[in-house]
């Protein structure tokens, strides 16, 4: 018994002299508590709105004034013309309209009932879910007040919801753009940390660097078949969502394929970054699919609303670029739009593949020397 505590205690010293394995053991559970828990809510938080008041009475003031302050919402815009809808549900900060007709308190006063428009971003089908609901929920809560309040009279003002960019909310539209944006950034980062991890883990890299092959040279080798291959599996993922889900791209294709020539190249470059930290393979892939893979399902906006998020998740969101990607697609590929609505988010991709690449070719000559 003696001899077996014995080699209990030496495994215990094992284990605490390991910070990786202690990470590992308490690290990862407890970052992951905390991310499920906060990032996997249904709850509502801070949802850009804007109003179309054709109106202006004091019922329609009164109902703005109580989505505005129930603090599920916040004023992005207040609009003048139908002709702005669409521009500012393309902008991407304003996930709903809402739009008040022309007598419309007068309406409600001599027929007891009328109607307001609620125009949502269908291009985020559970965002546009949760908002059309809460605005129907404060509309009715609304009703209960005026109908209690003193000489009050029963009233009904109804939500009727239409929804932009993708009528009937289906589900493809949010995962179309969330899988191109997961596998290009697994396949690039992951696949080509590996490839070039595995020859210094074999001893096979100094064998390159002493052949006439330059290091730029053997880099670019070994990154260009999976830019071809990433390329492609692009060009199928469309093909597919066309023909089998029946999501075409109302955008430019070439914009589209342009832009994922950008995210493709970003990804590579991470891949060679995470390789010039990497010693083995097991830590490449440890650092690619916890760093990644995870952060780009939960983090990127793929399925839960950024806006819903705590602000310490918006800012590590911030970092992450699938986030930045998974915006340009969608504005593409959902909404038609063109590059002045994502001249942002392309100039972001753009400044992190260059940091990337920079970083990399230091850290890779400081492992030269």
């Amino acid at each position: 018994m003696k001899r077996f505590l014995g080699f209990v205690k030496k495994e215990f010293l094992h284990i605490f002299r390991d910070y990786r394995t202690l990470i590992i053991l308490f690290g990862i559970p407890a970052a992951q508590i905390m991310i499920f828990g906060y990032v996997v809510s249904n709850d509502l938080k801070d949802a850009g709105v804007a109003f179309l008041d054709l109106s202006r009475d004091e019922v329609t003031q009164k109902l703005t004034d109580k989505i505005c302050s129930s603090g599920f919402f916040r004023l992005t815009e207040t609009l003048t013309s139908y002709n702005d809808i669409d521009k500012i549900l393309k902008k991407g900060k304003t996930k709903a309209v809402i739009v008040f007709q022309k007598d419309f308190g007068r309406d409600l006063f001599a027929e007891g009932k009328t109607t307001m428009s609620v125009i949502a971003d269908g291009s985020e089908p559970n965002m546009a879910t949760l908002v059309t609901n809460y605005i129907t929920a404060i509309t009715t809560d609304f009703n209960i007040e005026q109908a209690r309040a003193p000489g009050g009279a029963v009233s009904l003002i109804s939500a009727q919801v239409r929804m932009f960019y993708n009528p009937s909310l289906q589900g493809h539209y949010m995962f179309v753009p969330g899988v191109i944006t997961l596998i290009m950034i697994l396949i690039c980062a992951l696949m080509t940390s590996v490839t070039i991890t595995r020859e210094k883990e074999f001893g096979t890299m100094e064998v390159l660097l002493v052949s006439p092959l330059r290091p730029t040279q053997i880099i670019l080798g070994k990154v260009t078949p999976y830019f071809i291959l990433s390329f492609i599996n692009v060009i199928v993922i469309l093909l597919l969502s066309w023909f089998v889900f029946g999501l075409p791209v109302k955008g430019s294709l070439v914009l589209l394929l342009a832009e994922s020539m950008l995210y493709i190249l970003m990804s590579l470059s991470l891949g060679i970054l995470i390789s010039t930290v990497s010693s083995t393979m097991q830590q490449a892939i440890f650092i690619s699919m916890v760093g990644m893979m995870l952060p780009t399902i939960l983090l990127s906006g793929f399925i839960y609303p950024i806006e819903n998020m705590p602000w310490i998740y918006n800012w590590v969101s911030a970092i992450m670029p699938p986030r930045y990607f998974i915006i340009i697609i969608k504005d593409i590929m959902i909404k038609g739009t063109g590059f002045a609505y994502i001249w942002k988010e392309t100039l972001i991709l753009a400044f992190m593949t260059m940091v990337f690449i920079w970083l990399s070719i230091r850290n890779f000559r400081i492992r030269l020397h």
